[in-house]
């Protein structure tokens, strides 16, 4: 059997590929028994040092107010990133001079400092310069290191999304009589969301897990620093984090899942959406931006969803 995109293994191949798979799996396995053993001799494995984890004082006292503190961190920090991302990428693709070249001279600055900076600056900025109270001053600070790191980010992946669409698709626009701003909105954006949702979602684990670094530094009261104090008072640091681990793995694990549906979503809604415009809807869309709901048009859909239905 062979195929289009390389040719298959022959007998020697074959027998390649089995030792390889065996020499990994003993190796994996090794591995595996190494850390238990040394997990084993050092009283890791315990029941004494596991059992707090079943009971619920160690998830209300310390583990989950530390998990909703890094949700909350991550989530303002993707709600205030995402459009001020969106607006930096898309001003780098101004025609304007004096658009696009202090955006982009604002998303190299702040893409190539590290996070870890931008939470300690800012951290300090507003102990020296506002009267935010102390509790809640970790929590600013990590959100506003967060928002700047991954805005700028974020703006080139808007940015490598749209200027990944062909380039008929803007020509088309403009031959039909659509502004820039009408082209944009209309065409180019709903179409590079779909290609930009990985890189979108790659973004958003990196915000969960760099929020870590606020409990690391700022004493933010996330979730590794909660471990922590969780840690000094039952004695069980190892296990203590192996399980915050499985907690962002999961976490992300659910972010992944979800991002991944909506891809999904979006594909087929755009497989599924082949309408046709008639001229009025045309008229309409070059006047607003937004498709018309000319009577037509939705004749020409429906003949437009049987077409992409078969390709």
């Amino acid at each position: 059997m062979t195929s289009v995109l390389y040719d298959a293994p022959g007998p020697g191949a074959k027998r390649r590929n089995i030792v390889y798979s065996a020499v990994f799996l003993v190796l994996l396995a090794l591995g595996v028994w190494w850390v238990y053993s040394a997990m084993s001799d050092k009283g890791q494995l315990d029941s004494a040092k596991w059992s707090p984890f079943t009971e619920g004082q160690a998830w209300t006292t310390y583990l989950l107010p530390g998990l909703v503190n890094t949700i909350k961190a991550a989530a303002l920090a993707l709600v205030i990133a995402l459009p001020l991302g969106a607006l930096f990428g898309i001003s780098r693709l101004s025609d304007h001079r004096w658009v696009r070249v202090p955006a982009g001279v604002v998303v190299e600055f702040f893409r190539a400092i590290p996070v870890l900076i931008l939470m300690v600056f800012a951290n300090q900025f507003y102990s020296e310069y506002t009267d935010i109270s102390s509790d809640m001053r970790p929590l600013y600070a990590v959100v506003t290191g967060l928002v700047l790191y991954n805005a700028s980010v974020l703006a080139e992946v808007v940015r490598a999304g749209i200027l990944s669409l062909p380039k008929g698709q803007t020509e088309a626009a403009k031959a039909i009589g659509l502004r820039k701003g009408q082209t944009m909105r209309s065409i180019l954006l709903p179409q590079s969301v779909t290609a930009m949702l990985p890189a979108l979602v790659s973004q958003l684990v990196v915000i969960v897990k760099d929020t870590a670094l606020g409990g690391a530094v700022l004493s933010f009261t996330e979730l590794l620093n909660a471990r922590k104090t969780l840690a000094a008072n039952y004695g069980n640091v190892i296990p203590s984090f192996i399980v915050v681990a499985i907690i962002f793995i999961l976490l992300n694990l659910l972010l992944t899942t979800f991002a991944s549906w909506l891809e999904k979503r979006l594909r087929r809604a755009k497989r599924s959406t082949g309408a046709v415009l008639t001229g009025g809807a045309m008229d309409n869309l070059s006047a607003t931006g937004k498709p018309g709901t000319d009577p037509m048009s939705k004749t020409g859909q429906a003949t437009g969803d049987g077409g992409g239905g078969t390709g």
